[in-house]
């Protein structure tokens, strides 16, 4: 099923005009990430009416800060989660032939310093494959010392005993989102960024409804509903309190969130189209170090955090693991000077029953889905990858619950995301960012006004036009971060281009583009804790 169409526009006056309408809605999702996104588009194509509403911007929290690999998780195999990394791997075919211009096979190389690593790693690795089945990406292979220096040149050649190279995948997780936004609105769903939850409401024990507030107004709103679902990461233990709080049924937290840490540096450190990958640094964590969009991210970190920021700060510890172990493993080590961004994103990792231990390395990353006896539905956990899977078993859960009539599952797996493109796609996600995420939008995006005025780093005045009529833009960082990467890639630059960005969101909009508050937070990911 392909989705070829003329973009459909997002002008903010119309969907907050149909928030106000007076009406039941079967589905209102609370959360407008990867998980509340992929359940709006589920219950769309499936016919439900739809609406969501996200108190920030699409993807703005964990859906904006992964790894960007589109993974069955070869980490998942060593800890002998055999259906997750199956799930996985089957999810990951989906989404790569559904979204070919932001979603593309990977090669990752494993460099052994000790003559042990490669068969070891290899015969998982070849299992990894055996999961896959049709559905892999390329075979597992061995590598001498030479053939790695050919796919990783830049990896420390001293004791290097060869490697073993593997597939999986990488994405733009931002745009990815943004695209699912889009394609659940072309089926009929109302989505509302900036539009914050205030208030569950309940009727006869039972929730029936959400109070809303339009943030840049303040006009508060009420939705409607026979189901409505809690989609907001690691924040559903707040909403799901204040459901126990309603109803007079106390409730425990389920997420414990964990904290991951990348650090984006210039293509010379590894200059390849191939990722590096360690399965095990010095102290048990895995390394990555991923070309994408023309630079190299590395990480990740895998800590514990107990406070729930929107923009949370790497710790030094943080920042000093993934230096010290990338000097371990590339020619040249990357100092902090060197650093051009610096993100972090929350992961929603699910409790344990007994609540032991405090290592988020050994949770679950498994997704979550409960209904309360009020019938609030939260669901938590999981991965980018799965986001699919994951809407299904939402809606599976609405429906054993009797919240909404049961409907034929499947109908996303086949289905192209806005933006795909009926011909094979020729760039890769390795190069710098380009007209060509865009996909099948980029002809008409290259209509608007100023397609020819470069505001730095590849964006042009009609993508800044486009992403505010097309892709609910509101900020300069709505714009520079998540419609394009810049803020993820090199902060600095992204400051320089603030103005410019600014003034045309305020023609486009006429709302505050907080301009100001973007210079700030571009300051904050180029800080290095010390």
């Amino acid at each position: 099923m392909t989705t070829a169409h003329k973009p459909l526009p997002t002008p903010r006056a119309e969907l907050i005009g149909r928030l106000g309408e007076s009406r039941t809605y079967d589905l209102v999702i609370i959360g407008g990430g990867a998980t509340g996104l992929g359940v709006a588009l589920d219950a769309a194509v499936r016919g439900f009416s739809v609406a969501l509403v996200e108190s920030h911007d699409f993807a703005k929290g964990t859906s904006s800060r992964a790894t960007k690999l589109v993974h069955g998780g070869v980490r998942y195999l060593a800890q002998g989660n055999i259906a997750l990394v199956r799930e996985a791997l089957h999810e990951r075919t989906t989404l790569l032939k559904n979204a070919p211009h932001l979603a593309q096979p990977l090669a990752f190389v494993m460099p052994s310093y000790h003559c042990w690593e490669a068969p070891f790693y290899g015969v998982g690795l070849k299992m990894y494959d055996a999961l896959a089945g049709k559905s892999g990406l390329g075979p597992t292979e061995f590598l001498g010392a030479g053939r790695t220096l050919q796919c990783l040149p830049t990896v420390r050649a001293q004791g290097l005993k060869g490697g073993v190279k593997y597939w999986d995948g990488q994405f733009d997780d931002a745009r990815l989102a943004l695209a699912l936004a889009r394609t659940a609105a072309l089926h009929g769903a109302l989505l509302v960024n900036y539009c914050a939850a205030r208030e569950l409401l309940h009727e006869n024990g039972r929730v029936s409804g959400v109070a809303c507030e339009d943030t840049e107004t303040g006009v508060l709103h009420t939705l409607r509903a026979r189901c409505i679902v809690n989609a907001t990461g690691v924040w559903v233990d707040a909403l799901r309190q204040q459901d126990g709080e309603a109803t007079g049924r106390p409730v425990k937290p389920i997420v414990a969130p964990s904290q991951g840490v990348h650090v984006v540096v210039d293509r010379e450190f590894l200059a390849s189209d191939h990722a590096l990958m360690v399965p095990k640094t010095a102290d048990g964590r895995v390394l990555f170090a991923v070309p994408w969009l023309g630079k190299v991210i590395l990480g990740t970190t895998d800590s514990p955090r107990h406070d729930l920021e929107r923009e949370p700060e790497p710790f030094p510890e943080e920042m000093a693991f993934i230096l010290q172990e990338s000097a371990r493993y590339l020619r040249k080590a990357p100092t902090p000077e060197d650093i051009r961004s610096i993100w972090v994103g929350l992961r929603p990792l699910v409790k344990p029953q007994d609540e032991g231990g405090n290592d988020t390395k050994s949770l679950s990353r498994e997704h979550t889905v409960l209904a309360s006896r009020s019938g609030l539905v939260t669901v938590t956990g999981g991965k980018w990858t799965t986001y699919r899977a994951m809407a299904e078993d939402v809606l599976q859960k609405c429906f054993s619950c009797g919240l909404l009539e049961s409907r034929p599952a499947g109908v996303t797996t086949h289905l192209s995301l806005v933006g795909s493109p009926s011909e094979p796609v020729q760039h890769r996600m390795c190069d710098a960012q380009g007209w060509h995420s865009y996909g099948a939008d980029a002809n008409f995006a290259r209509q608007l006004p100023g397609a020819e005025r470069d505001l730095g780093e590849g964006v042009t005045e009609a993508m800044v036009r486009f992403a505010a009529r097309y892709e609910y833009a509101r900020t300069v960082e709505d714009v520079l971060a998540r419609r394009w990467r810049v803020l993820f890639l090199n902060a600095r630059r992204a400051a320089a281009m603030a103005s410019d960005v600014a003034e045309i969101l305020k023609q486009e909009t006429g709302g505050d583009p907080q301009q100001a508050a973007f210079i700030s937070l571009a300051d904050q990911y180029l800080r290095v804790p010390r």
